[in-house]
């Protein structure tokens, strides 16, 4: 609770100077510009996550492809299959 209560005094420490940062021109200029370097970062994170997105999705995209081919030449295989069985069990029985 103890560490908690610190934290919390921590965070409203900081907000207080902030705020007093804020008042004085160059203290609104270093808090601009830590705004600024944040917004960069955030942004460029925010471009690397949709890189990587549409790269998943390009991959996923491809995998079902390949899976529904492999679908379809089972299915058929199976057909084939069936169909040659049918044919040898018809073959026996004339």
């Amino acid at each position: 609770m103890k560490n908690v209560l610190w934290f919390l005094f921590g965070i409203a420490g900081g907000f207080v100077v902030a705020h007093l940062m804020n008042k004085d021109p160059r203290g609104h200029e270093i808090l601009a510009e830590v705004d600024a370097r944040i917004s960069e970062f955030t942004d460029r994170i925010g471009d690397a996550y949709r890189e990587q997105e549409a790269l998943i999705s390009g991959l996923v995209d491809d995998v079902k492809d390949a899976a529904a081919g492999a679908a379809d030449a089972a299915r058929s295989a199976a057909s084939d299959a069936v169909d040659t069985a049918a044919d040898a069990a018809k073959k026996l029985t004339d």
